[in-house]
């Protein structure tokens, strides 16, 4: 038999709780109280692996960023994916915008995730230096899924970025992937701010 002991009401509902003293509880197996974690036990058994290329770009009436600054602005970017459940694959671009190969995580829409990368990376490089205090980001960006088999190739194609770019602009580039992916768009929103 399991002793319990009644607490008062609560002040503010009124509820009255039944509790089980500490010295019984050591011994009982921890279990949830009904509806906790039922949301992270539901998503632990949900398997997904959404590889996906995002690219965007830095407001055309803005400022671009520093080549030196680049490597910082990177892992910032790939330490955001982490913080809300990404896996950052490779991160890089050049001083006008940005390639990012990531895992989606299973808890977040794409446009949040995309909004939470700019609002966040955008946020910390005003503070990283006087010189980013008007940047911003172009509020459109492309999401490209990635095969696993296409991984490694997607790998390579963000990190040459900086050669690729001397032959080719990056709205040359931009259209590439959207003809490629079949998405209709009308260029003036495709490239606006």
């Amino acid at each position: 038999m399991v002793e319990r002991s009644v607490t008062p009401a609560h002040p503010q509902t009124g509820e009255k709780r039944s509790v089980t003293p500490a010295h019984i509880k050591q011994n009982q197996p921890n279990q949830p109280r009904r509806g906790e974690n039922e949301t992270q036990n539901s998503m632990a058994n949900t398997l997904v692996k959404n590889d996906i290329h995002l690219v965007f770009h830095v407001k055309s009436t803005g400022i671009v960023m520093r080549t030196a600054d680049l490597p910082r602005i990177f892992a910032y970017i790939g330490g955001i994916i982490k913080n809300i459940g990404g896996i950052p694959i490779e991160i890089g671009g050049v001083a006008n915008h940005v390639h990012i190969l990531t895992s989606l995580p299973k808890t977040i829409a794409l446009a949040d995730f995309v909004r939470t990368i700019k609002a966040n990376s955008s946020k910390w490089m005003k503070s990283l230096n006087n010189y980013y205090k008007n940047f911003s980001w172009q509020e459109v960006y492309g999401a490209f899924s990635v095969s696993p088999s296409l991984l490694q190739k997607t790998v390579r194609y963000i990190r040459g970025q900086e050669a690729h770019h001397r032959k080719k602009s990056f709205q040359e580039e931009y259209k590439r992937f959207l003809d490629a992916y079949g998405i209709q768009y009308d260029e003036r929103s495709a490239f606006g701010d």
